[in-house]
């Protein structure tokens, strides 16, 4: 299991590695995580790029978890991954109003990859980020369909919210779209996109959201662990699933590593990106 791929996330000949894992700890060691990321069997380079680490900013001790599953190209989710936590932490108001600030960087950064280049801004991504501070307080904000999934005494509790075209359809046509259902397939924006948020899709921009959904929560004693995946493994396993596999080892790095070796037996054929945090032993 622990062959499942390579340690390192490079770029290699010019190309990303299509598989990275990797773990990392807080400056004391109370927060532990892991993460492993694995190219789908699409012909296309692996489009899904992941933040895990932990910083000092102004005093405290912060830790920042995300998901950025791309389409149409991975210079979106690539960008996302250089600059959405540092617009959100630049934010002045972030101390005072977390939730002001995460919303307004996520909006300015759409904006910012809408006009950058002309090309930047055609593909598109999903992103999760969560940012636990001081070990206390957790985060969770989200456009699109990646995920982030709570373990609570055991229990799965989903931290974000699966913007699907059926689930906000009134939007998407209010704003001079549609969606369509054809049969053996999703449902799509225009026939084209298999979620109602996201980052840049400039041509399908005018009938998408990019204001994230937001949840917060405090990390007591009986706060397991945090979850992060792209849809690669949500389509073939439900938050209990994952949340009871991931219970299974201590090491963050082996439940990641798990958890994806699962949604490969399972046949997913995505791209799959999973971060596993533990909060406590």
């Amino acid at each position: 299991m622990d062959n499942l791929c390579c340690f390192n996330s490079v770029y290699s000949q010019g190309r990303r590695s299509s598989c990275s894992s990797g773990k990392g700890r807080s400056h004391q060691g109370l927060v532990k995580y892991g993460f492993t990321l694995v190219k789908g069997k699409a012909n296309h380079p692996m489009e899904d790029y992941h933040v895990a680490k932990f910083a000092q900013h102004r005093g405290h001790e912060l830790g920042l978890f995300a998901i950025y599953d791309g389409h149409l190209g991975d210079s979106v989710p690539a960008y996302l991954q250089k600059h959405l936590f540092s617009n959100i932490l630049k934010d002045e108001e972030f101390w005072t109003n977390p939730r002001g600030s995460i919303s307004k960087a996520y909006e300015q950064t759409d904006q910012a990859i809408l006009t950058h280049t002309p090309d930047l801004g055609r593909g598109g991504s999903t992103a999760v980020t969560a940012i636990l501070i001081d070990g206390l307080k957790l985060w969770v904000a989200n456009i699109g369909d990646s995920r982030a999934v709570l373990s609570k005494e055991g229990q799965a509790i989903q931290m974000s919210i699966d913007h699907e075209p059926n689930t906000e359809r009134g939007s998407i046509e209010n704003r001079g779209g549609f969606v369509s259902n054809m049969p053996g397939d999703v449902a799509r924006v225009n026939g084209q996109l298999a979620v109602s948020r996201a980052f840049g899709d400039k041509n399908l921009k005018s009938h998408l959201r990019s204001d994230p959904d937001m949840k917060t929560v405090d990390i007591d004693s009986d706060t397991e662990l945090l979850i992060l995946a792209s849809d690669g493994l949500w389509k073939v396993m439900s938050n209990q699933e994952a949340v009871d596999i991931a219970k299974k080892t201590k090491d963050p790095l082996r439940a990641a590593k798990r958890l994806i070796t699962e949604s490969l037996n399972r046949d997913s054929k995505d791209d799959i990106s999973c971060i596993v945090v533990r909060f406590k032993g």
